[in-house]
């Protein structure tokens, strides 16, 4: 299990997340959700390592490195000029020091052109490339910022029962999404934050409850004013 515990991080004098405790269990699907700006990428930089001077801990509890046994999908994955889509998948392999298998049955799924140059790909294709990349490798768990973003609506499905069967092949995974219904969906759990704070953690039985409680939470001002604008019969 990955157990953040009392995490908190600061940019200079501004607090971006304040004592954020969560846990990630193998084999489950946790989703995030939060208003731009509620501290999600930061949350997800600081479990990966990417951010460093943090308050708190973050562990997988039977003491693997966080780094060895997940893989992170940024909400805009970068990739060098002139490197290829094939290089890209071999250069993310070899830098863990792991052998490069055959691409061609998850490329026969998500249908890139690996010979021409990742830069020259559409935004969606940069993150199927970016997905291609972890989908190779055995993580224990996945980190995933965004990743139905900029995928279309064939590409969203696929990815939906690529994530269910992952699940069930016993890995754990953290992801956020401006799509509340493929959350609910997809997930077990999903955890609300807002302002840098954890507002509520719900169980799949609750989930019928996330919309009217997020509006609620995060637009109670706005909706004193649909009020007046669209007053109900």
């Amino acid at each position: 299990m990955v157990s953040i515990e009392g995490l908190g991080k600061d940019f200079g004098s501004h607090t971006v997340l304040h004592h954020v405790d969560l846990a990630l269990q193998p084999g489950t699907l946790h989703g995030l959700v939060g208003a731009n700006g509620a501290g999600k990428t930061t949350l997800l930089h600081c479990i990966y390592g990417l951010h460093a001077d943090y308050r708190g801990t973050v562990r997988e509890t039977s003491g693997q490195s966080i780094r060895a046994c997940t893989g992170l999908l940024p909400y805009e994955p970068y990739f060098y000029p002139r490197i290829t889509g094939r290089e890209y998948v071999e250069f993310c392999l070899q830098a863990r020091g792991r052998p490069v298998p055959s691409l061609a049955g998850w490329n026969e799924l998500l249908e890139l052109p690996l010979d021409q140059y990742a830069e020259d790909y559409s935004a969606g294709m940069k993150k199927k490339l970016a997905l291609l990349s972890l989908l190779v490798q055995d993580f224990r768990y996945l980190v995933l910022d965004e990743p139905f973003n900029g995928l279309d609506l064939s590409a969203n499905l696929l990815l939906m029962e690529v994530l269910r069967r992952l699940r069930q092949q016993g890995t754990g995974i953290l992801l956020t999404s401006h799509l509340l219904g493929s959350l609910t969906e997809l997930c077990d759990e999903i955890t609300v934050l807002a302002e840098g704070r954890v507002l509520r953690h719900y169980p799949a039985t609750d989930f019928a409850r996330l919309p009217t409680d997020l509006l609620g939470q995060l637009h109670q001002q706005k909706l004193t004013a649909l009020m007046a604008l669209l007053p109900l019969a």
